[in-house]
């Protein structure tokens, strides 16, 4: 499935990447042409008009004051005193009105028989302007009656045809380069992006199957017991009151399952909803201590607490309380037998920090950085016989969360794990 998720975000990738770069490159070749075919149109309307101006101090022939002096080149080559830009290579063909050769004019030393056949192009073509290829080159002329019949003259643009070529060249290899290039930059770019996709999907697996394993061993005792509530239909109810009693503490578990799984997920939904203000987080953490002095003796778990006082935050006083709650409980919980809880409520540059710890087996390395992950538990088959669900700290850090703060574990295997909170 998500192989081919991350082909698809592949080829939209390199699809949209493809026509933006199409788009871009036929618009810079669309600019390129018109700007070369402007420069070409420009300088054929100046050749033209240099063959079409009479040479300086020269009179046509049969004019008053016509120099004798002028005459015709070799192969039938005209010199008329105005020629044409050096870097440019042109001719002017004149013609009859039956488009018969009468007359060449070029700078260069060309063909008779190429002048043929660059006329018989231009006659083909029937048109006051056009292009064509001749032995190679790029040729572009123009056409223009005269009082003899029409004077063609025809300017070579291999060059700037070759520009636009190899424009076309480049831009085809460059293509490809970046498709190439960028194949495998998107490549890796969907794999990252789809790691986090693939993540949570998985996470909600495990989540769901967690969640069914909890809730599964319960439903299994209450339908046991059930099942011998049945099997002695005969018996009192003071008789059968065990079984009861066993069928409400499992629902009384799954109870306190399903409402932890809604808390979670009504603070996903609300992070924006829950109210704040500022309180008094030293009174707040005192007061749970208080709550929690009995059940500490109880257990013959020694209880050390530091709370530095009048120390405000901003935040949700019940949310925050919770935490407290979780966390000492968590600490007496795992506490080695006639062990001890330290508590600590400090203010260190902005922020206020809560340190809960106690003496004990520790965390493992490895559990550290998943011990805030819902159901996880370092030891399932111990937390089961203390009846917990490994939700209690997903709750706490999903309330710290909320409060813009963080909250972290560090833990000595075989000596003590303490838990930090950092609000503001």
């Amino acid at each position: 499935m998500f192989t081919k998720l991350r082909n698809r975000f592949l080829i939209v990738n390199l699809v949209s990447i493809s026509l933006m770069m199409l788009i871009a490159f036929a618009s810079i070749y669309m600019i390129t042409y018109q700007d070369v075919r402007r420069d070409i149109d420009m300088e054929l309307h100046k050749i033209s008009e240099s063959y079409q101006r009479p040479p300086d101090n020269f009179a046509w022939p049969g004019s008053e004051g016509a120099s004798t002096d002028q005459s015709t080149l070799g192969n039938g080559r005209m010199d008329n005193g105005n020629p044409p830009p050096e870097r440019s290579v042109s001719f002017m063909l004149q013609t009859d009105d039956k488009w018969t050769l009468t007359n060449t004019t070029s700078h260069f030393d060309m063909d008779s028989e190429f002048y043929q056949l660059a006329l018989k192009e231009a006659v083909s073509m029937n048109k006051a302007t056009g292009q064509f290829s001749l032995d190679g080159s790029h040729w572009i002329f123009t056409a223009q009656p005269t009082k003899e019949g029409h004077m063609l003259v025809f300017l070579d643009i291999t060059a700037q045809q070759d520009i636009l070529t190899n424009l076309i060249y480049t831009f085809t290899v460059v293509g490809l380069v970046m498709l190439i290039i960028l194949f495998f930059t998107s490549r890796f770019f969907a794999n990252r992006s789809i790691q986090p996709v693939k993540e949570a999907f998985d996470k909600q697996k495990q989540f769901i199957a967690d969640a069914s394993h909890e809730l599964r061993t319960p439903l299994a005792i209450i339908n046991t017991n059930a099942d011998v509530l049945l099997s002695n239909k005969e018996d009192t109810i003071d008789n059968q009151s065990k079984w009861l009693y066993y069928i409400k503490s499992e629902t009384e578990r799954m109870a306190k399952l399903t409402n932890d799984l809604l808390y979670l997920t009504e603070m996903d939904d609300s992070r924006a909803g829950m109210i704040q203000a500022k309180f008094n987080v030293s009174e707040a953490v005192e007061n749970i201590i208080l709550t929690m002095e009995a059940v500490i003796f109880e257990k013959h778990i020694s209880l050390n607490y530091d709370l530095e006082p009048h120390l405000l935050v901003y935040g949700n006083n019940e949310r925050i309380k919770q935490v407290v709650m979780i966390l000492l409980d968590n600490a007496v919980k795992y506490a080695n037998p006639k062990g001890s809880v330290t508590l600590s409520l400090k203010k260190q540059n902005n922020e206020v920090i809560l340190a809960v710890s106690n003496t004990g087996e520790g965390i493992a390395p490895e559990h550290l950085a998943r011990i805030f992950d819902r159901f996880y538990r370092t030891d399932a088959s111990r937390t089961r016989t203390q009846g917990g669900y490994g939700l209690g700290l997903a709750i706490a850090k999903s309330i710290i969360e909320q409060h813009k703060g963080k909250i972290y574990a560090k833990s000595t295997v075989g000596e003590s794990t303490t838990f930090y909170v950092h609000l503001s």
